[in-house]
């Protein structure tokens, strides 16, 4: 049996509506994010915000803002 096909519009808002009820909100806005396309090129803007860093002080950087695991950030 073939089901009628459906405009896409219309299938992700029930797609949505079903997931919504089934694992909340904010799991599903996590769900979608992971299809999202983003824009501009990664790799040449990394060069640029980190040109004049020195591995040191981007791990550094980095402790500052990620506490190490089994450690409380104070």
């Amino acid at each position: 049996m073939l089901a009628d096909t459906l405009p896409l519009a219309v299938i992700t808002k029930e797609a949505l509506r079903v997931l919504y009820k089934e694992i909340g909100v904010v799991n599903t806005i996590r769900f979608v994010n992971q299809f999202t396309i983003g824009y501009g090129d990664y790799t040449e803007e990394r060069k640029e915000f980190f040109a004049n860093l020195t591995l040191d002080e981007l791990f550094a950087e980095t402790r500052k803002t990620k506490p190490r695991r089994g450690h409380l950030r104070k």
